[in-house]
């Protein structure tokens, strides 16, 4: 699916890479095994494979290559039919927490899909996948097979258990742990694309210092980022208003496009990060997760709106790729909770050029209750 048509110098690339990580497991464990962090599996795939790494996104992909979004994961063999985590929805929980367990597993299935969806559109994807690291004694084994959407109309088998809840689509088997809000699903590692065995090292730390002394040590080349915050896609009172924010559009005075709106910055964000974004209406790049780059700036009476030009590609994103509203039809807070995500991260990577990126649930309250001691 996508690791067998790679060229072979990045294929021995990406295996050489894992092989240096894997020879290192002594440093965490006496295992046979090789320990694999899955934060490093992530770094490894995306600079091996020339991948943009997606992993810092609240999105269902963690690694996006030409159009198609890949989901990364690594853990041991077993018996080949482990339960994996594929989403978690903490942030989502009062949506689902009086449902009936059989209702509860429907609204958790058209997150999941909603969130793949919106991923897709987001990210410019035409598919999604899943790449796994599968490790075992003194080897590591690719396996590979299809992110698939939830199919809603053939769920069956939905058992209650003590803290789980069980059920499958006639595709996969999946179960969704009730203390975690997380979903997992079973992956059958039966058939594997590739292999290669490991190599662990015996004594790591003095095979580490002698690299460190030749000069050997790989250095991972990643954008320097100067600082981020995160804005929500809401107002006061977690309230989209009918006429400002993602319904700018419906606000009275000039013919507007159906799909002008812009990301609301509350005033603690100019209070505590004034330095953040440039002067009122000095434009600045904005890098989207798409790729494209626009022209964009701080707006309206005390810096309360961040607008790109023609403010078209965030409406677009946002109420028709992810909200999938129809023209004329408002945004809320509670479709917002649908889709999984109701902020935005902002990275600023120098004073005229930013990226945006689209956050989980709760992320913008998070941020401020975390990095602020304003009132």
């Amino acid at each position: 699916m996508f690791y067998s048509d790679q060229k072979n110098i990045k294929k021995h690339k990406y295996q050489d890479f894992l092989k240096v990580v894997g020879g290192l497991s002594n440093l965490f464990s006496d295992s046979n095994i090789p320990y694999l962090y899955y934060r490093i599996a992530e770094k490894i795939f995306c600079r091996a494979f020339d991948a943009e790494d997606l992993s810092r996104s609240d999105v269902s992909a963690d690694a996006k290559k030409d159009l198609l979004g890949i989901g990364l994961k690594t853990f041991l063999q077993g018996n080949d039919k482990t339960f994996q985590k594929v989403a978690e929805f903490n942030a989502d929980r009062k949506l689902y927490a009086n449902l009936s367990y059989e209702d509860l597993i429907i609204n958790i299935s058209e997150l999941r899909n909603n969130r793949i969806d919106f991923t897709e559109k987001l990210h410019g994807l035409n598919n999604s996948m899943y790449h796994c690291v599968v490790r075992d004694n003194g080897i590591f084994r690719i396996f590979e097979e299809k992110m698939d959407r939830i199919d809603i109309s053939n769920i069956k088998n939905i058992k209650l258990n003590k803290s789980s809840i069980v059920f499958d689509d006639n595709i996969h088997e999946y179960s969704f742990l009730l203390s975690k809000s997380t979903l997992t699903k079973r992956f059958k590692t039966k058939k594997f694309v590739f292999e290669f065995d490991v190599e662990i090292l015996k004594d790591p730390l003095l095979d580490l210092q002698k690299c460190l002394y030749e000069e050997k040590i790989l250095i991972s080349k990643t954008t320097k980022i100067e600082q981020t915050i995160f804005l929500p896609l809401y107002g006061r009172q977690q309230t989209v208003f009918p006429k400002s924010g993602l319904n700018q559009w419906n606000a009275k005075g000039r013919d507007r496009h159906h799909d002008e709106v812009y990301i609301p910055v509350p005033i603690i964000i100019h209070k505590q990060f004034p330095h953040f974004f440039p002067d009122r209406d000095t434009p600045f790049i904005l890098k989207f997760p798409d790729g494209e780059e626009v022209t964009a700036k701080i707006c309206q009476e005390n810096g309360k709106a961040l607008m790109t030009q023609s403010n078209r590609k965030l409406g677009k994103l946002i109420l028709r790729d992810g909200l999938k509203l129809k023209i004329g039809e408002l945004a809320t807070y509670d479709k917002l909770q649908l889709l999984g995500i109701d902020s935005v991260r902002i990275d600023k990577i120098n004073k005229n050029k930013y990226e945006i990126n689209f956050a989980k649930n709760g992320a913008y309250e998070e941020f401020i209750e975390r990095n602020t001691q304003y009132t």
